[in-house]
């Protein structure tokens, strides 16, 4: 259930997945564009031939990948992306509004940018994704926490090798393939690489090192059913 509109502050899960529940990425080059989407267009400064723009910059060698040109006005995003997931065919994201209506256009952005990509790259026309994103609030810190865990560890264990049920009993190996998986945000969230598309301030005092949000991820996951604690918050 959407339900906007959000106030400043509010906390929101947002996903959504392939129409049909088809793929919404094909090739290790979708992955990437998703997540480039992630980081450029999470500001209020929209150029027209954002990617282009950017392509010039680093075949120049003025910008890097992942970094934010020095030519463009300085960085003011809509949103503070706590932490994301990308799979074949559906994202999540757990999102903070800093500003009115900044979920609501980075959404939108996502959308509209990320299918326009893909319709024109598979020479598709139509839907990519299975209607508008859905967006719910977790109930409380507790509940940001377990849909924490669920965004960055659950999900990456469903794609290891031999899925969830593998991953639960080897459960460091899975967390290791979660740390290293590059479209997941465990691995930035503790410093394993630096893309800048996340901000973590709000669990940062909560988690302080890898060792004790492994800790929780464990006990969330192994002794306790994530999935059952947050119900209607996940993904249908």
């Amino acid at each position: 259930m959407r339900i906007e509109p959000y106030t400043t502050g509010d906390i929101i899960h947002a996903y959504n997945r392939g129409n049909r529940k088809m793929p919404i990425v094909h090739d290790e080059n979708d992955r990437w564009r998703f997540l480039k989407i992630l980081r450029y267009f999470n500001d209020e400064y929209s150029p027209p031939r954002i990617f282009s723009e950017i392509a010039d910059l680093q075949r120049s060698n003025l910008c890097k990948p992942f970094e934010w040109p020095i030519s463009w006005p300085e960085h003011r995003p809509l949103v503070k992306i706590i932490a994301y997931h990308l799979t074949n065919n559906h994202f999540h994201l757990l999102l903070k509004e800093i500003n009115n209506g900044g979920i609501s256009l980075f959404m939108k952005k996502i959308g509209d940018g990320f299918t326009g990509y893909i319709n024109a790259k598979y020479k598709e026309t139509g839907k990519l994704f299975q209607g508008s994103y859905k967006g719910r609030t977790p109930k409380d810190e507790k509940g940001l926490q377990y849909l924490d865990a669920y965004v960055q560890v659950f999900n990456p264990f469903e794609i290891y090798p031999g899925g969830i049920e593998k991953s639960l009993k080897e459960f460091n190996k899975a967390f290791e393939f979660a740390i290293k998986y590059p479209f997941c945000s465990l691995g930035e969230s503790f410093g394993k690489r630096n893309l800048g598309i996340i901000d973590r301030d709000v669990l940062k005092e909560i988690f302080p090192s890898l060792e004790i949000y492994k800790d929780f991820a464990y006990d969330a996951l192994m002794v306790r059913n994530i999935r059952e604690i947050l119900g209607k918050e996940i993904i249908e």
